[in-house]
């Protein structure tokens, strides 16, 4: 809110207020269509495990495959798509650009934590999938930095 709040305070905006919209509510809508797909397939793999969604109960099981399998946080990464569908439907680039700092915030607040309650839970099954699975999307050699894991060699 406090994003598209800046963009109607200094005119801001990703499209031209009076041009054709039909792009802005079609990448949108795509971007929340895709942030609804990864949401359902994550909250789908943590149900067929027995495993519950919400952080504040506690792990049952080290969910590792389907979505899981591409990536350890897909359910952050639909959040992001959430509020990047958000505000590009709501034309606002002040929000865009907050969600940089939210990102980092979630990923130093929150995954974090939980990474570290995981490898105490889970031991190494978690540390061999933390090794195979990258947190986000891909080995980017920033996300390898992210992880620690320094750039790839050879």
């Amino acid at each position: 809110l406090a994003g598209i709040a800046i963009d109607r305070l200094f005119a801001f905006g990703l499209f031209p207020p009076d041009g054709d919209q039909s792009l802005r509510w079609a990448g949108g809508g795509a971007v929340v269509a895709l942030a609804a797909l990864v949401m359902t397939l994550g909250v789908t793999n943590f149900r067929r495990a027995g495993t519950p969604v919400p952080t504040r109960a506690p792990t049952t099981a080290l969910v590792t495959t389907g979505i899981h399998g591409l990536s350890r946080n897909p359910l952050y990464i639909s959040l992001y798509l959430f509020y990047a569908g958000f505000a590009i439907l709501a034309n606002s680039v002040a929000a865009l650009v907050l969600l940089v700092p939210l990102a980092i915030v979630i990923r130093h607040g929150v995954v974090a934590r939980e990474e570290r309650y995981l490898e105490r839970k889970f031991g190494e099954a978690y540390l061999a999938y933390k090794h195979a699975v990258p947190r986000w999307i891909g080995r980017t050699r920033l996300a390898r930095l992210d992880e620690g894991l320094g750039p790839k060699r050879g």
